[in-house]
């Protein structure tokens, strides 16, 4: 048998005893980073022969996955932390073997997604599970329209040397929201830190983070107008221009400058 096997995201106490059963069970380990993986098995006195299945090799990896299988040996894949697959090496593995009819299971364990959700006291009510972004600016903000409207709790993976950009690029599409940041989860430094998107993360930047950001909400009747129209509604009702331009920013949960673009083109 295939097991996809969950292992610590921090605290190595958090390994189930049906985790180590099958790493123990195990005659070989397929694992995102060998020297990750050893830490893990030297605590608690596993030796097992170990091979790489990384983002890079992993079409190969899963032809010796089932290659091993075919030769009745019991096989565990595990990535460097939390479940593989999610945001991990193990999807291409996982469709190789259900292509070619070889059954596989999985021994569920710790999930960052999930954690930084409880952590954060955000709504956990419904929720959609985005992960790491695309580095390139404009498949970022592709990809993030495809989610503005959904009105549940956020999740992203946000590598350290990436918050800031990823923060800036989430709000120039959302528009202000409340989110969270989570990081260090179940470890000594584990916080989770609540802010605007407008006001971004405050600090230093250390650690892969979590982030949650809060669903759209739902927009009042004047968000079926146009913007142009949204405005004139406001103004004839009394403000000025620049409380018009703030108060349907909130209403369509956009930026300020978006909505001042299409202002300056009102004659008042």
């Amino acid at each position: 048998m295939i097991y996809f096997v969950a292992t610590p995201i921090g605290n190595l106490g958090d390994i189930t005893l049906r985790a180590l059963e099958t790493l123990k069970s195990a005659d070989v380990i397929f694992c995102e980073d060998t020297r990750r993986t050893l830490k893990l098995l030297n605590a608690y006195e596993i030796k097992k022969p170990l091979r790489a299945c990384h983002k890079f090799n992993e079409r190969e990896a899963a032809e010796n996955i089932l290659a091993e299988a075919a030769a009745g040996k019991e096989v565990a894949v595990v990535s460097d932390a939390g479940m593989p697959v999610i945001s991990d090496p193990g999807n291409i593995v996982a469709e190789v073997l259900r292509g070619a009819g070889q059954a596989f299971t999985v021994v569920p364990g710790a999930n960052a997604a999930l954690s930084a959700l409880v952590l954060s006291a955000m709504s956990s009510d419904r929720f959609a599970f985005i992960g790491f972004l695309p580095d390139k600016a404009g498949d970022k903000r592709r990809l993030l329209e495809k989610y503005a409207d959904l009105d549940m709790s956020l999740i992203f993976y946000v590598a350290p040397q990436d918050v800031d950009r990823d923060i800036s690029a989430i709000y120039a599409v959302f528009g202000e929201r409340r989110a969270c940041a989570v990081r260090e989860i179940t470890k000594l430094h584990e916080e989770a830190v609540s802010f605007d998107l407008s006001a971004g993360l405050p600090g230093e930047k250390r650690g892969e983070y979590v982030l949650i950001v809060e669903g759209a909400k739902p927009c009042n009747k004047l968000c079926d107008l146009s913007v142009e129209e949204h405005l004139l509604r406001y103004i004839s009702g009394g403000m000025d221009k620049k409380e018009a331009v703030k108060a349907v920013a909130k209403d369509r949960g956009v930026p300020k400058s978006e909505i001042y673009k299409a202002a300056l083109s009102l004659d008042i």
